[in-house]
């Protein structure tokens, strides 16, 4: 069975609330697994991620809290998981997080997601599903390919039941990935994070921020596009969707979909796959 899945990111007014929750109900049309929340730099978002969470739960589909824990305290996030079982949340999406401005990550109780798997595990048990996050291209931080399949291994010891991968566009870096932490013991799924493309600027700007390769030949297709937006919609559509297929007849276990808060540009992709 293919599992879907999708995130979003926390708005920062009331009408942008209201509008995510429009996207959220067409998407549920499809039958998601789970819809995840962001979680900014060192909890900055953390109330605006609570009433996201609590919104989308309140609607009937099983809602995925990021938490990270570089720059929270172990009674932040003690305290937020209490509130998290209290409104039923039974999925957590867990990240080491990205450093505040000026901040060091030795100020950190937790400065690891292993560290922060583990912690989670003592105060909850099992009541948690627990997502970690893997990086089929290596991490942006990470010394180098071997150490960074190392630390994905130390997260799924640590209690993790599941991945999610950061977005790519070359479905053999995913395969390659799976094979290597199979062969390391690792048997958790690992879902295959789906970015669609629909701006190359704003695309190109966050790919070389987090370590996404966009392939020589779909840069190029969508540099010749310049300002013609619906032609890098339509190219996009039909990139992302046959990467995914190829993806799920390779046996990925299901997509989970980066929206960017918008319901379109996924299902587009979705809608040509079922």
């Amino acid at each position: 069975m293919t599992t879907l899945s999708f995130e979003f990111f926390p708005t920062k007014t009331d009408d942008g609330t209201e509008k995510l929750l429009t996207v959220r109900d067409e998407l549920a049309a499809y039958n998601p697994e789970f819809f995840s929340v962001t979680y900014g730099a060192g909890g900055s978002t953390r109330d605006r991620t609570y009433a996201i969470v609590d919104a989308i739960q309140q609607r009937g589909i099983a809602a995925a809290p990021h938490l990270s824990c570089v720059g929270d305290s172990k009674a932040e996030i003690r305290d937020l998981l209490l509130r998290y079982k209290e409104i039923g949340i039974n999925r957590i999406v867990t990240l080491r997080g990205d450093l505040p401005s000026g901040a060091g990550l030795a100020s950190s109780e937790l400065r690891h997601a292993n560290e922060l798997v583990e912690f989670i595990r003592e105060e909850t048990g099992d009541h948690f599903t627990l997502e970690v996050a893997a990086y089929p291209e290596m991490h942006p931080q990470a010394p180098n390919f071997e150490k960074d399949l190392e630390n994905f291994v130390r997260k799924v010891k640590a209690g993790a039941d599941s991945a999610i991968t950061q977005y790519f566009f070359n479905a053999d870096s995913y395969f390659y990935f799976v094979d290597r932490v199979r062969a390391m013991g690792v048997d958790i799924p690992v879902i295959p994070g789906i970015m669609p493309i629909t701006n190359y600027s704003k695309l190109a700007r966050f790919s070389d921020g987090c370590g996404a390769e966009i392939p020589r030949w779909i840069r190029k297709q969508l540099e010749a596009y310049g300002d013609d937006s619906a032609s890098i919609v339509q190219f996009g559509e039909e990139v992302i969707t046959d990467m995914c297929r190829k993806l799920l007849n390779g046996g990925a276990p299901g997509l989970h979909f980066y929206t960017l808060n918008q319901s379109g540009p996924s299902l587009a992709v979705w809608k040509n796959l079922i």
